[in-house]
C-alpha cells in the first residue's frame, strides 16, 4: 500500500517510516525544501517537495495514496515565524482531511496526544480541535493518544523529551528542578506521567493501517509503568550514570521568567509546556497493545542508553 505520511521527518515520522517500509508498504512524504537531509530512509521514499501552507502540495501528497497518516506537531509556538499550534495542530490537519476525502482515500491516522481538551492549553486545545472535525467527516478514522514518548532521537535534530530533559536541565551544575504550585514544597516533583517507547508507537501507527478493529477508535498510548517526575530524573540520570541531585522548585519563578523569555529557542521551556508537565500525563495503553498486539518496551535506564552519548 502506498501511505501519505505528512510529518515523515520528525522524531516519530522517522520511526513509522521505518515500520511502513518493515510492513512492506510505500511511504510518500511531503518534505519541506531544504529537508530532506533530515530523512534516514530516503531511497526508499517518494518524496515530494513542499509545505502544509501549500495545498497543491497536500494534493500532490495524498493522490494515489491507500491511507493518510497525519504526525505533525510542535511542542512550543514562534508566532513571528508562522508557527503556531492552531496552524499545523489545526487548520493544516484540517486541509489534509478535506482533501483525503475529496480524493477518495478514506483510511485517516491522527497522532493526537494524551490529556487533550476543549479546555485545555493551546496545544492541548487545538490537537482536540483536529480530533473533533476528523470524528465529523467520513473518513475510517483513527486516532493515538500518546503519553510521553521516548527514545533515540538518532540524530537530525530531532527533539525527544529525555533527550531534551539531559541537555536543558540535567546537564546543568544545578540541582535538577523538582517543580511545584504555590509557597510550600509540599508535593514537589509528585506529577506523573506514562512513558512509551517510540518502537511501540510506532508499530501501533504502521499495523493500525490495515487492522480494521481500529477504524473509528481513539487508543491511548502509555507505557505498562507509571513515574513521578522524580522518578523519572533519577532513571535518567542513571541511564548514563550521573547521579543528579534534586530540589524544590516554584512554579511561578520559571513561569514569570518564561513570560519574557520562552520566545526564544534557547530558553528551556514554555508556560504551557510547564503547565502540562505540572498537570501529570498518565494514561492507559493496554487496549492498543492488545488489538496491535505489542509486548511494550519497559521505561529503565537499560533502554535509556542511547543517552550516554
Amino acid at each position: 500500500m502506498k501511505i501519505a505520511v505528512f510529518g515523515g521527518t520528525g522524531f516519530v515520522g522517522s520511526y513509522v517510516i521505518d515500520e511502513l517500509i518493515a510492513a512492506g508498504h510505500g511511504p510518500k512524504l511531503l518534505v519541506r525544501a531544504g529537508s530532506e537531509n533530515k530523512l534516514l530512509r530516503p531511497n526508499d521514499c517518494e518524496i515530494v517537495t513542499g509545505d502544509l501552507s501549500n495545498r497543491e502540495a497536500i494534493v500532490q501528497t495524498i493522490s494515489g495514496a491507500d491511507a493518510v497518516i497525519y504526525l505533525v506537531g510542535i511542542i512550543r509556538e514562534f508566532p513571528r515565524k508562522g508557527i503556531t499550534f492552531e496552524a499545523l495542530h489545526f487548520s493544516s490537519a484540517k486541509d489534509c482531511m478535506d482533501v483525503a476525502a475529496e480524493l477518495g482515500v478514506n483510511r485517516f491516522i491522527l497522532m493526537s496526544a494524551n490529556g487533550v481538551r476543549v479546555d485545555g492549553w493551546d496545544y492541548q486545545k487545538t490537537k482536540f480541535m483536529a480530533e473533533q472535525y476528523l470524528k465529523s467527516t467520513q473518513l475510517d478514522w483513527t486516532i493515538f493518544r500518546p503519553s510521553l514518548i521516548f527514545g533515540d532521537p538518532r540524530g537530525g535534530n530531532r527533539p525527544e523529551f529525555c533527550s531534551q530533559l539531559k541537555k536543558d536541565m540535567l546537564s546543568l551544575p544545578i540541582p535538577a528542578p523538582l517543580f511545584f504550585n504555590g509557597i510550600i514544597p509540599r508535593n514537589a516533583g509528585n506529577f506523573s506521567m506514562s512513558p512509551i517507547h517510540i518502537s511501540d508507537v510506532s508499530k501501533c501507527f504502521a499495523t493500525a493501517i490495515t487492522e480494521e478493529v481500529s477504524i473509528n477508535k481513539t487508543y491511548t498510548l502509555g507505557g505498562e509503568a507509571t513515574f513521578t517526575w522524580k522518578d523519572l530524573i533519577h532513571i535518567i540520570a542513571t541511564s548514563y550514570d550521573k547521579k543528579k541531585w534534586k530540589m524544590p522548585a516554584p512554579a511561578l519563578g520559571v513561569k514569570m521568567a518564561a513570560l519574557f523569555l520562552d520566545r526564544f529557542h534557547w530558553f528551556p521551556i514554555s508556560r504551557d509546556q510547564l503547565n502540562m508537565l505540572m498537570e501529570g500525563n498518565t494514561c492507559d495503553g493496554t487496549k492498543a497493545f492488545k488489538d496491535f498486539p505489542i509486548d511494550p518496551i519497559s521505561f529503565s535506564p537499560e533502554n535509556l542508553r542511547y543517552l550516554k552519548s
